[in-house]
């Protein structure tokens, strides 16, 4: 029988293309019409002459959508809402940090007009902390809800109580799901009211079932009926219906939503559970048109669903169990490698080949996992970036999205069984257009699987990288060693 080709709608059919190639397609900031002076001058002192393919699709589309100002008049007009579907390390995070800014610039009363969610509290720190580089000196607050304080000293940065009421102190707010779901129902004056812009990163982590609880109590937070005053009512936000007399006479705020991930799910059902407005769509991810000699265009394998950075180059070691610690370490000490980002697939697996290597010695080696505290993990990080940590090996919720300097190489030292965990730590290095290596070491009982789901999702380049039992010959001693010692420190 024919196969049922699912019915895509328009929006994800035919979506905008941004050039996948960074360093080819920079363009110059001053070439992006509309950005406001003052943040192309913060972007320079930031050392940022030039935007990314996303950038310069992204900000301008996000600052049209609101050329109208934020507070819309008569008219009706709503701004369309937009996804954003882009490698890692191609630029997402400016790409909405810089239109967001800029918008709210000449705000007058502080409301929570912009709020990003994010699923991890790396992520939420990272983003903040642009957030802060841009509003720095406009007098916009950006407050972060990620669990870092108590609940009662987010609360005080969040809503000040006066006589007249609560105020908000926050214009921006950059949170995790579970800290803000207890703001919008424990929090007296924490308001959504006034939220313009809703922008989901990781998306495609957010719509999964655990968060997708927390983005239907912000909707319905935001358009929340406030009573506690007479004169907010001209600012009734009424659910987007039909265009009336009535309605048109008070100013609507929009709610936009704007959606960022490297891997953004192409399932209709899924995004639909989002009500998207007229979704417009951003991708990098598509196949390009080969040209054969004669003329004639191959239309490339569409099932190109990612879109992994340029300079990245992947192979896969195949191998047995016992001896994937020594293909570790033979890539450490005999080939030295150095700048490893290395995955396992869980805490303990983190942590007891973490103990291993230590104990073999000659690595500078630590651990990224829950485990840690975030101050401990801050602190990896940074000695990571600056080359006094030569291995850091690390769990999968850490480390997505989180942007590691100068990682040189990715090793799967457990194979991922999905397609997207395999997006996220090859992601990890060959950042902003430079270039970096991943290795996968896959059992032979996994290569098959493996493969084919490489191939399903259109990735060809990954090449086999076999490691000889002899090479790994000079390090079993003393590995031997180490297990015995390993077993002593366990005891």
């Amino acid at each position: 029988s024919p196969q049922v080709q699912p019915f895509l709608p328009q929006w994800l059919a035919k979506p905008k293309r941004v050039q996948k190639r960074i360093k080819d397609n920079l363009c110059p900031i001053r070439d992006i019409p509309g950005i406001h002076p003052r943040l192309l001058k913060k972007l320079q002192t930031n050392g940022i002459e030039s935007f990314f393919p996303v950038q310069a699709e992204v900000i301008p589309a996000i600052l049209q959508s609101a050329s109208n100002g934020y507070l819309l008049g008569r008219g009706g007009y709503r701004p369309k809402d937009i996804c954003v579907s882009a490698p890692t390390g191609s630029g997402k995070t400016l790409s909405f940090v810089i239109p967001i800014v800029q918008v709210l610039l000449d705000r007058v009363v502080c409301h929570v007009r912009a709020l990003v969610v994010l699923p991890t509290k790396e992520l939420a720190q990272q983003v903040s902390k642009v957030f802060n580089i841009y509003t720095d000196g406009t007098g916009l607050k950006v407050i972060l809800i990620a669990g870092q304080k108590t609940f009662a000293q987010e609360q005080e940065m969040l809503v000040q109580k006066k006589v007249t009421g609560y105020c908000s102190l926050a214009d921006i707010v950059v949170a995790t799901p579970g800290r803000l779901t207890d703001h919008i129902n424990k929090t007296p004056g924490f308001s959504l009211t006034q939220l313009r812009f809703l922008i989901v990163d990781e998306a495609d982590r957010m719509i999964d079932d655990m968060h997708q609880n927390c983005l239907n109590q912000i909707v319905k937070a935001a358009f929340r009926v406030e009573n506690d005053s007479g004169s907010n009512m001209i600012f009734q936000r009424t659910k987007p219906g039909p265009l009336t007399a009535g309605s048109s006479c008070s100013p609507q705020i929009p709610l936009q939503k704007l959606l960022f991930s490297a891997t953004l799910t192409q399932d209709p059902e899924k995004l639909q559970q989002l009500d998207l407005f007229q979704p417009c769509l951003f991708t990098s991810v598509y196949s390009e048109k080969k040209t054969l000699g004669d003329g004639t265009e191959t239309k490339q394998d569409s099932a190109n669903k990612y879109t992994l950075p340029e300079g990245l180059s992947q192979s896969y070691v195949p191998c047995e169990l016992n001896s994937k610690p020594l293909i570790l370490l033979y890539f450490m000490l005999t080939m030295k490698f150095t700048r490893v980002l290395c995955f396992t697939n869980s805490r303990e697996a983190t942590h007891r080949l973490f103990l291993l290597v230590q104990a073999f010695g000659g690595v500078t080696v630590a651990e990224f996992s829950s485990r840690l505290a975030p101050g401990e993990r801050r602190r990896t990080i940074k000695e990571f970036e600056q080359g006094k940590i030569q291995l850091l090996i690390s769990t999968d919720a850490t480390a997505r999205g989180i942007d590691v300097q100068g990682v040189k190489y990715v090793i799967n030292y457990d194979a991922p069984q999905f397609i997207r965990t395999y997006i996220h730590r090859v992601g990890r290095t060959a950042r902003a257009g430079k270039v970096g290596v991943a290795f996968s070491l896959v059992l032979r009982i996994q290569e098959r699987r493996f493969l084919q789901m490489l191939r399903n999702a259109g990735i060809q380049d990954i090449k086999k990288h076999p490691v000889k039992g002899n090479w790994l010959k000079p390090l079993v001693q003393q590995y031997e060693g180490a297990l015995c010692k390993l077993e002593m420190t366990v005891k």
